[in-house]
C-alpha cells in the first residue's frame, strides 16, 4: 500500500480547481450564499469541498471509488482487514457493532462502565445487557478495564450471548488483558467488540497498549479525531475475521448515517491516515516523552498525583497509555469540578474533563512543551491553594453499587411513565438516563432500580456542580419512573 496516497482528498481538491458550476446542495454554494462573517472565518478553500456524493467523489453509502480506496488504504494501516469511514462519530461506529450482531431478545456482554450509546444500541435493537463490574480504583475515584475471570464467569453462566464489548483503553487511559479476553471470548465462538475511541494511536507505537486489531478482535471503534488528528466527528471502524459480515456492517452503518455526509470529515480521515500511516511512530513518541516529563513534574507537586505504571499488576490494569494525564486533586480539598474551572479561570486552560476527585488532560501529537509549561506552572500555583487550612480531610471516595436491572433498558424506555421528585423516586424503576458527561457513562439507565444510595451519589454530584445530564429534567429535581401496578386488594 502506497500511504503517500490520499484518492479521497486528493479528488476533493481536483474538483475544487475545476470549480464546477453547482446547481446541487449543499445551498451556500462554496460560500457565495451564506454569512460573510462565518465565510471570512471558515475560508474559501474549506468551503469549496463542502460538498456531497456527486459522482466524481463516490458515495459512502455504497463505496465504489475514491472512498473505497481510502478505506482500504486505512484498513492497512490499522491492521484491519476492513474499515469503515464514521461521520457519525465514534458513537455512530458503536452503535453499528452491537446492531450488526444483535438483536432483539439477544444477549449482549458489556461493562457497566461504557458509553451511553452503548445502552442507545441496545435500546434501539432491544437487546439485553449483561454488566460486568469493571475494577474500580477506590484511592481514585474512578474504573478500570474488566477482569479477564469476570468475563470467563459471564461466559460461563451466558453462553448464548452474541458478543461480548471491551473498552480497551478506558477514558483514563488503563488497559484490561485485552488479548487474553479475545481468546477466551472466541474460544465460545463469539465475537469481540472494542471500544476504541481513546485508543488511535496505540496503532502506531510499540510503547502503547495493544491494539484491537492486533489482539484479534472483530470490530474496533476507533476516534480518529480524538487523537488523530482528523476533524472532530470522524472515526472509523475497524473489522477482523469472519465472525461478523462485512456487507451487514455497511447495511447497519448505512442507516445510522446521514445522506449528506460531510466531505470536510471525510476529507480529514484521508489525510488523518496518511499522516499517521507514515509519521504515526514519530508522532506518538513526541506525545510520550511530553507526557512522561509532565507526569514526573505533576508528582513533585505537594498534594497532587498523576498515576502512572505503579497501578499496574492485574487482569484489569494490564497496561495503560502514559498519553493520558489524569491528576489526582482530592488533597487539595477541593474537587476536580473546581479546578478545571480554576485552571479556566486563572490560565485559560481548558482541560478534557473532570469529575469529584480527578482531572483528565489528554496529551496528543498536537501539544507544544510551551503549553505543558504552562499547565505545570498553573498546577504548581494550585497546590498552594489551600495552604490556610491546617488539616485537610481525607475525603472518602464514594462508588456506589450497580443497580439492579429489572426490565430490559428498551421496555423501561418505551413503558409507561410518570414523573416524581428525584430525592423521592427510591426503589422505583427509572426510565431515563442520568449520566456525568464528560464522559458519558451512564449511573442510572433505563430499567434499573434507584437506590438511596445513588440518589446521595448524584445529588452530591449535582450540588457541587459536575455536569449531571439525561433526564429531561435537566436540573435533575424530577425523573422519570415506570408506572408501578397498582395491588389488588
Amino acid at each position: 500500500m502506497d500511504h503517500t496516497r490520499t484518492p479521497l482528498f486528493s479528488a476533493l481538491l481536483a474538483h475544487a480547481e475545476r470549480n464546477p458550476i453547482q446547481f446541487h446542495i449543499p445551498g451556500h454554494k462554496k460560500g457565495v450564499g451564506m454569512d460573510p462573517e462565518f465565510r471570512a472565518f471558515i475560508g474559501d478553500n474549506a468551503l469549496s469541498i463542502d460538498l456531497i456524493n456527486i459522482a466524481p467523489l463516490d458515495d459512502l453509502h455504497q463505496p465504489m471509488g475514491v472512498i473505497e480506496e481510502a478505506q482500504k488504504l486505512a484498513a492497512h494501516a490499522f491492521g484491519a482487514d476492513h474499515t469503515f469511514f464514521s461521520v457519525q462519530g465514534t458513537s455512530g461506529a458503536i452503535m453499528t457493532m452491537i446492531m450488526t450482531v444483535c438483536s432483539e431478545g439477544d444477549k449482549i456482554i458489556v461493562p457497566r462502565n461504557v458509553h451511553k450509546s452503548v445502552l442507545a444500541a441496545i435500546i434501539f435493537v432491544g437487546a439485553k445487557p449483561v454488566f460486568i463490574q469493571p475494577a474500580r480504583d477506590k484511592n481514585l475515584g474512578i474504573d478500570h478495564g474488566i477482569p479477564t475471570r469476570s468475563v470467563r464467569r459471564a461466559l460461563e453462566k451466558h453462553p448464548d450471548a452474541k458478543a461480548v464489548l471491551v473498552i480497551n483503553p478506558t477514558y483514563y487511559g488503563v488497559c484490561t488483558n485485552l488479548k487474553e479476553i479475545v481468546d477466551l471470548v472466541h474460544s465460545y465462538n463469539m465475537p469481540v467488540l472494542v471500544d476504541e475511541a481513546h485508543g488511535v494511536l496505540i496503532h502506531f507505537h510499540e510503547n502503547l497498549p495493544m491494539s484491537a486489531m492486533e489482539a484479534g478482535a472483530d470490530m474496533a471503534a476507533t476516534s480518529v479525531h480524538k487523537l488523530g488528528g482528523s476533524m472532530t466527528q470522524s472515526s472509523v471502524l475497524n473489522v477482523k475475521g469472519n465472525r461478523v459480515n462485512p456487507k451487514r456492517i455497511q447495511t447497519i452503518i448505512s442507516m445510522l448515517t446521514t445522506t449528506s455526509t460531510s466531505y470536510i470529515l471525510l476529507g480529514s480521515l484521508d489525510t488523518s491516515r496518511r499522516h499517521l500511516a507514515l509519521n504515526g511512530r514519530e508522532m506518538a513518541e513526541r506525545t510520550i516523552q511530553l507526557a512522561h516529563y509532565a507526569r514526573k513534574q505533576i508528582n513533585k507537586i505537594p498534594n497532587l498525583y498523576c498515576f502512572g505504571e505503579e497501578i499496574l499488576g492485574d487482569e484489569a490494569t494490564f497496561a495503560y497509555d502514559p498519553t493520558k494525564i489524569c491528576v489526582h486533586v482530592r488533597k487539595l480539598g477541593v474537587t476536580g469540578f473546581e479546578v478545571e474551572n480554576w485552571l479556566r479561570d486563572h490560565y485559560n486552560i481548558e482541560v478534557e474533563m473532570s469529575d469529584m476527585y480527578n482531572i483528565l488532560c489528554l496529551f496528543t501529537p498536537g501539544d507544544t512543551p510551551e503549553n505543558v509549561d504552562i499547565l505545570l506552572t498553573a498546577l504548581r500555583e494550585l497546590s498552594h491553594i489551600n495552604d490556610d487550612v491546617v488539616e485537610v480531610k481525607e475525603v472518602v471516595i464514594k462508588v456506589p453499587a450497580i443497580p439492579q436491572l429489572t426490565l430490559t433498558p428498551r421496555d423501561a424506555f418505551y413503558g409507561e411513565t410518570e414523573v416524581l421528585p428525584f430525592k423521592d423516586s427510591a426503589d422505583r424503576i427509572i426510565a431515563e438516563f442520568i449520566y456525568v458527561y464528560p464522559p458519558g457513562i451512564p449511573i442510572l439507565l433505563p430499567g434499573e432500580v434507584i437506590t438511596q444510595e445513588l440518589i446521595d451519589y448524584i445529588v452530591e454530584h449535582v450540588e457541587v456542580g459536575l455536569p449531571v445530564k439525561g433526564p429531561e429534567d435537566r436540573s435533575v429535581q424530577q425523573v422519570k419512573v415506570i408506572v408501578e401496578t397498582q395491588a389488588i386488594f
